[in-house]
């Protein structure tokens, strides 16, 4: 169970009437408040183009100059500002500043199209738009004769008149101050299954979420996070962004996904948190039992075998010996730092959740959506459930299960003060999710055991159901393919619409990898015949582990690959 009787966040009441008041602090003041306790303590850490870092006290100046300046530019309470770009400190700034100024911060996707970004500019109207290098020149254009785009300025110092870092203020005017309930971003979703809206968090959806996930986690101000999944999307914001923020640990901005900057990274910062999403981790597991398996099937049987035993003594014993028995073999993949790895942004195979745990990683598996602030369930390490994405915070929060069938399977509902505000000029959506007493329902389906853990089965909408009237998820099925990536890039199942009703279809899009391992050339009959026959006795093999309902029983194969969002997840809307 969450051990809530500790609260991670009564430390606050140090600071209540003195720093805030009211139950939670907004996030400038849980800020200033982590500046104060330490205030020389490592905040932001970038290694690109050099290494620069920031302490907590200097990076408070920093954002407080800005805010300032931001003030004097006319930023009030409750005006727009947007800001997109790689992860960076200066993106880290804008973001705060633009709340000290008390103002609402729009991080926007910077993976999107151009004209994806202006029509979500055109929605928020914000008064001013940061953007990094890439695309400055493209919205400084725009920006000549279209007023939707506000004031441009940079997020690189190639444009050092209008570099972030460069926006001094004349003098110190009061800021605007917020309030716990007030707006403090609103998050464009990515847009998986439709058009994106805005989700609307006020200040109290972040800090409440924040601390009250450290129920479930331990994290402490020695501890370093790796910011290297985008941090406009609410589960980077959160979960590392701001959770640093809170306790005082360092940040190191991560800016690309290539796996020898990032392992390189991994290692000169010494990261201590690393979360990701299950490629990410897929890749990793797969590069570690590469390097076994070179040293011979005998060491590689020893190993499986400790692997074995460290799992035993982990889940009877709550002792982690993996970290000792391991740790030449995680130095060498650059995890020798890793305490803890959070997986979220989809459904992980049980058996990679396991193999990290098994090496002495405390693997934790999470649940959210965006418009939770995201987190509204966690694994606790010490008691993990690995088929579960985790324990509801069952002090704090309410959770339920709607018209639950024969199986207790029904919609996830939630109520608490980590759940939006609403949809930005959208009321007719939050209508239809979020109910005047404050629940709300999140389209997957899933059941809970009597501890309070969460087993999710599907998206509602993605939902397959046979012509037997049997239920069948997607993400289930895809999930056991995760470790095959090497042959296969993508694999999306859906319905269709087969003679005695609807059965499984598998759309895939076959791995690079494959085609090289077979010495064959993507595009031609020769070689894409022999790839497909490679995946057919996969998608054989995997047949044979599933239910005979959920049997994949027609193939399609893509010449191109399914749009996808930064996190990695299928456009499904756009097959």
């Amino acid at each position: 169970m969450a051990n809530l009787n500790k609260k991670p966040w009564a430390f606050l009441d140090e600071w209540r009437g003195s720093k805030f008041k009211g139950e939670w602090p907004t996030l400038p003041e849980m800020f200033e408040i982590t500046a104060e306790r330490y205030p020389d303590r490592n905040c932001f850490t970038v290694f690109e183009p050099d290494r620069v870092t920031l302490s907590y006290s200097e990076s408070l100046k920093v954002v407080k100059d800005l805010a300032y300046w931001m003030t004097e530019n006319g930023v009030t309470k409750g005006t727009h500002i947007a800001v997109s770009g790689k992860n960076s400190p200066e993106w880290a700034v804008v973001y705060l500043a633009s709340l000290f100024a008390g103002g609402i911060i729009i991080p926007i996707d910077y993976g999107l199209h151009n004209e994806e970004i202006e029509t979500l500019l055109k929605t928020a109207k914000p008064k001013l738009f940061f953007v990094d290098e890439e695309k400055f020149d493209f919205f400084a254009e725009k920006a000549k004769t279209e007023s939707y785009i506000g004031s441009l300025y940079s997020l690189s110092k190639k444009h050092p008149e209008i570099y972030v870092y460069n926006l001094k203020p004349s003098g110190t005017p009061e800021l605007a101050k917020a309030q716990e309930n007030d707006t403090a971003a609103i998050l464009f979703t990515s847009g998986t299954t439709g058009n994106p809206k805005g989700v609307m968090l006020s200040h109290k959806n972040f800090v409440s979420d924040c601390y009250i996930a450290q129920s479930n986690l331990n994290i402490y101000h020695t501890d370093v996070f790796y910011a290297l999944l985008p941090l406009y999307h609410s589960y980077t914001m959160l979960a590392v962004f701001i959770e640093a923020l809170s306790v005082g640990a360092e940040l190191v901005f991560g800016k690309t996904l290539a796996v020898s900057k990032m392992l390189a990274e991994l290692k000169a910062g010494k990261i201590t948190m690393l979360l990701g999403v299950p490629l990410l981790f897929n890749k990793l597991l797969a590069g570690i039992f590469k390097g076994i398996k070179a040293k011979g099937i005998v060491v590689f049987g020893i190993i499986k075998t400790l692997m074995g035993i460290s799992y035993f003594f982990k889940k009877v014993f709550k002792v982690n010996i993996g970290s000792k028995l391991f740790h030449g073999i995680l130095d060498k993949a650059s995890l020798g730092n890793v305490r803890i790895a959070i997986c979220g942004g989809g459904p992980l195979a049980p058996n990679v959740c396991r193999a990290y745990n098994e090496f002495g990683i405390d693997f934790v598996q999470g649940y959210g959506l965006t418009e939770t602030s995201p987190i509204i369930a966690l694994n606790p390490k010490e008691h993990f459930k690995i088929a579960s994405v985790g324990q509801y915070f069952i002090s704090c929060m309410e959770m339920k299960i709607l018209d639950p069938d024969e199986k207790g399977i029904g919609e996830v509902a939630v109520k608490g003060p980590m759940v939006m505000q609403g949809y930005y000029n959208m009321p007719e959506e939050t209508a239809e999710v979020l109910s005047p007493d404050g629940w709300l329902k999140t389209g997957d389906l899933g059941w809970l055991d009597d501890e309070g853990y969460l087993y999710l089965c599907g998206r509602a909408k993605n939902l397959i159901v046979t012509a037997g009237g049997k239920n069948v998820f997607p993400e289930e099925i895809e999930n056991m393919f995760q470790l095959y990536y090497n042959e296969i890039e993508q694999i999306t199942a859906a319905g269709y619409q087969a003679e005695e009703g609807e059965e499984v279809e598998a759309l895939v899009y076959p791995a690079d990898e494959l085609y090289k391992k077979l010495n064959m050339t993507r595009g031609t009959s020769e070689g894409d015949a022999a790839v497909q026959k490679e995946i057919d006795a996969i998608i054989e093999t995997v047949n044979k582990k599933l239910l005979p309902y959920q049997r994949i029983t027609k193939t399609t194969y893509l010449s191109e690959p399914l749009e996808m969002t930064t996190t990695k997840k299928v456009k499904r809307f756009k097959k």
